[in-house]
């Protein structure tokens, strides 16, 4: 099979000879399908082999060896059918089609959910655009002249909405027919533990997933919702850059959003509660950005109590106290970056005997179940760690136990998070203060981006990286760098922590010289050396 018109093809002739349950996928060259005995496979051969394929060896696969696997009985018009369509959602689809599931997939906006559409695509191509258009107009570099002109920003989201386009058609549209799943347009709304309706339809299932997502949150700030303000969704389809905009929040949409349209020429201030930016990392970590940023002349506000929030012609006006005096911000933009809220209110899950917590987020247990033990479910609506690759992970688990007859634990003890601004920011594993909560006797590291000789040949050395150890075994616990690629250099920290790799571990590695990845020996070497007295490479 070379395309998708052979899989129709087989499907048919499968069909034919009374298979059921038919999955046929021509990228594997692989065909899954119930027939009742030895003679039915043998009839499935004969069809195959009539319309000009030659089938392969059968391989039988025993679906009954747990009462939660499929066994091909009952009455159900999906074997499992997801709510959503996003990373965890497709995941899950996926794995459950490997497994012989028939499975149905309900959406009732736009395909691909928040990743690709409005959230890690969109925005991490913009910031791109926006660095360039920094180093154009600013760099550290003598004899080099250069010159940042204007922004045209709506031919740059015009672009962003091509790639946007592009990847949600070949990463998400497309494998609905390469895997052979359905698609269901509408608004699911569950009537019963195991049924749901869309768009008047009833549609019952053996299995459901949960896989909604979250949304953008909206604080309770009087007045608030009476202004034209902006979310992370919105902010990426604006057709001009502000003159001034005002961001409320300091997480990761905050800073990266902020970052963005400060380098594309706006003049950006972030309003926060917390009292120092980044308040669950440990401190060298919040300093080091709270350095880059004010450097780079974004305005932080911290420990802001928030009164108001009122609007006069374009001009947004956030009233604040801070320290006892009162402030006024003024901007033509005001950015809500305030967390994120689960998207269930439309699913009626009291029906379902589905329960969630107090911001509304469904409450699962280890293998994904939600408190009926046919619906499970994964990614953002459970306010997990929001990630696409934690969403896309948890959907395969959630197929696994719901469809495969797995008992697969989520594991979520090492999730590596990126912010990409820049400096970026990545952390992996446990801070200094959560090691010391855990009962580790601690020892860390901490060396200053000017220490890496990569940052000072970019001439860009406001940073940092830390580790932290445990001081009985050395094994590394948690690694935390603020530098220029720090994305790119976390996964080598993932396996140190992953895989309990030591402090001498690190040591007996050879890092590439010139590579911010080497801040990482470096800050092994740190723990019992002076790495400034050590020449290039030694140690």
């Amino acid at each position: 099979m070379t395309c998708t018109g052979c899989a129709e093809h087989v499907h048919k002739a499968l069909d034919s000879a009374g298979a059921e349950r038919i999955s046929v996928n021509f990228r594997r060259g692989e065909a899954i399908f119930e027939v009742d005995d030895a003679p039915g496979i043998e009839a499935a051969k004969r069809a195959v082999t009539e319309i000009g394929y030659e089938p392969g060896d059968a391989e039988i696969l025993n679906r009954m060896a747990s009462g939660s696997e499929l066994d091909g009985t009952g009455g159900d018009e999906y074997d499992l059918l997801i709510i959503g369509s996003g990373g965890a959602a497709f995941s899950a689809a996926i794995q459950a089609v490997s497994r012989g599931a028939k499975v149905g997939m309900i959406e009732r906006g736009t395909i691909g959910g928040t990743c690709v559409n409005i959230g890690c695509v969109p925005s991490k191509t913009l910031l791109c655009a926006g660095e360039i258009k920094r180093l154009a107009g600013k760099h550290s570099f003598a004899g080099l002249q250069t010159y940042a002109g204007p922004v045209d920003l709506k031919a740059l989201i015009a672009q962003k909405n091509e790639l946007v386009e592009e990847l949600r058609q070949h990463k998400y549209i497309d494998l609905i027919d390469d895997y052979g799943f359905e698609l269901i347009r509408g608004e699911a709304r569950f009537v019963n533990e195991g049924t749901v309706e869309v768009g008047g339809r009833p549609i019952t299932a053996r299995n459901f997933l949960i896989a909604t997502g979250a949304s953008p949150a909206v604080p309770d700030i009087p007045g608030l919702k009476d202004v034209d303000y902006l979310t992370s969704t919105t902010a990426l389809e604006l057709q001009e850059v502000p003159k001034r905009l005002a961001v409320i929040g300091s997480g990761y949409i905050a800073m990266e959003l902020g970052q963005l349209f400060h380098n594309l020429g706006t003049e950006v201030t972030l309003v926060q509660r917390s009292n120092r930016i980044l308040k669950d990392f440990d401190p060298e970590i919040s300093e080091a950005v709270t350095q880059a940023l004010t450097e780079q002349s974004i305005q932080l506000i911290p420990g802001a109590l928030f009164q108001r929030v009122e609007q006069e012609g374009d001009i947004k006006r956030v009233h604040i106290t801070v320290e006892g005096k009162e402030r006024i911000i003024e901007a033509e933009q005001l950015l809500v970056a305030a967390g994120r809220t689960p998207n269930t209110d439309a699913l009626n899950l009291e029906a379902a005997n589905v329960k969630v917590g107090d911001r509304g987020e469904v409450l699962v247990d280890e293998y994904l179940r939600t408190t009926n033990p046919r619906i499970y479910a994964a990614g953002d609506v459970t306010m997990g760690p929001q990630f696409v690759y934690v969403a896309a992970y948890e959907g395969w688990v959630a197929a696994e136990n719901a469809v495969g007859g797995g008992s697969h634990k989520v594991d979520l003890t090492v999730v590596p998070a990126v912010t990409f601004t820049n400096p970026a920011i990545a952390t992996v594993g446990l801070t200094e203060v959560q090691a010391r909560s855990a009962g580790y006797e601690v020892i860390t590291s901490v060396l200053p981006l000017d220490a890496v000789p990569r940052a000072l040949v970019n001439r860009e050395t406001t940073g940092v990286f830390k580790l932290v150890a445990d001081a009985n075994a050395g094994k590394i616990l948690g690694a935390h760098v603020v530098a220029e690629n720090a994305g790119e250099v976390i996964y080598s920290a993932v396996l140190a922590v992953k895989f309990g790799l030591t402090i001498e571990d690190l040591r007996n590695t050879m890092a590439p010289y010139l590579t911010t990845a080497e801040g990482l020996k470096l800050a092994a070497l740190t723990f019992d050396k002076d790495v400034s007295k050590l020449s290039c490479c030694a140690g």
